[in-house]
């Protein structure tokens, strides 16, 4: 303890923070979905706060882009191709070792989120789609599990904590249908707001993991900091249509056709999800015939002469790079994958 004390000593002199509030820190378990831009700000708080298991989940790998704002990984990450999930749990290992802190390889799905969650106390998005946060929204609600939203894009920000109980979902506030289409990859964004996303975002889950019940915000808030905008939305009453919160139907954990197939929008990416696994070894040896192949202990990654890509993943998942045609991706795994 006297170890932790000296580690955590200036949090505890806050006093709304204090010896008590520490202590609850070490024995919550949180998990932040995606190791992005705004995974590795929240990883990188809550791993200092000594938040005693963190647990991230991502299904990509580092590429030289992500250095301008994800700012757990440096030039070496890229040039071993490491899954995020594997980088980032290297470097927060080399900061706090005193807390349990694992990182997953996988696509966060309707299949395994139930098992994410396992004893999760609060989940923290660090995704960059609507997709996976309606998804997440959806599970946290129906097992009663916090949830705190965050999205940055361009010079704007935008984060509120949820809490199943006692305030509205995120669907209450953004229908499935109107999540607008700009992306990080198509309009960019600049590393300052998503570390100012990512900290009101892990202010909130401190204050909810020490139970400072008074001092949490219940509110929506956007901002832009190119242009010097705020504006908060205070919580309502939730929206008594709502799907997830209301009526608990919870759509995002319907199973539907055609999941196996996504295009990671603005990112010229086709992910395919059609086997249950692959042997990387196995495959490194049929693929090198097509093209320049580079693997690694976590991914396989072609390179073929039409300036297309092929990442195979162990868990069956494999990205067509290089295009934002489901048709013509789909033709290309068909090629060189099979059925």
């Amino acid at each position: 303890m006297e170890q932790q004390r000296e580690r955590y000593s200036r949090q505890m002199l806050f006093s709304p923070i204090g010896e008590e509030g520490q202590a609850l820190l070490l024995e919550k378990k949180v998990l932040i979905v995606g190791m992005g831009a705004l995974g590795t700000v929240l990883a990188s708080h809550l791993v200092r706060a000594g938040v005693g298991t963190v647990i991230f989940a991502d299904r990509d790998y580092v590429e030289k882009s992500n250095l301008q704002r994800q700012v757990l990984f440096d030039e070496d990450d890229v040039a071993e191709a490491l899954p995020k999930a594997v980088a980032a749990e290297r470097k927060l290992r080399k900061i706090n070792s005193d807390i349990t802190i694992q990182g997953i390889v996988t696509d966060v799905t309707r299949d395994n989120m139930d098992e994410l969650l396992d004893s999760v106390d609060l989940v923290l998005d660090g995704t960059d789609n609507f997709q996976t946060r309606f998804l997440i929204n959806d599970a946290c609600f129906k097992k009663g599990i916090p949830f705190v939203y965050g999205g940055a894009v361009s010079s704007r920000g935008m984060t509120a904590i949820f809490i199943p109980g006692e305030t509205p979902c995120l669907r209450c506030f953004i229908k499935e249908g109107d999540t607008g289409g700009q992306t990080c990859d198509m309009i960019g964004v600049i590393s300052p707001v998503v570390d100012i996303v990512g900290s009101f975002q892990a202010v909130e889950a401190i204050k909810y993991l020490v139970q400072a019940d008074k001092s949490q915000r219940k509110s929506l808030l956007s901002f832009d900091i190119w242009n010097y905008h705020m504006f908060e939305l205070k919580f309502s009453k939730p929206d008594h249509d709502c799907p997830t919160c209301q009526l608990r139907e919870y759509p995002a954990l319907q199973i539907e056709d055609g999941e196996m197939v996504t295009s990671l929008c603005g990112r010229e990416t086709v992910q395919i999800n059609a086997r249950p696994s692959f042997d990387l070894k196995e495959w490194a040896k049929k693929l090198q015939v097509i093209g320049k192949v580079k693997e690694t202990p976590f991914l396989l990654r072609v390179e073929l002469d039409n300036e297309l890509k092929l990442v195979l993943f162990p868990d069956g998942r494999t990205l067509v790079q290089g295009t934002e045609d489901v048709a013509e991706a789909k033709a290309i795994y068909r090629k060189y994958i099979g059925l």
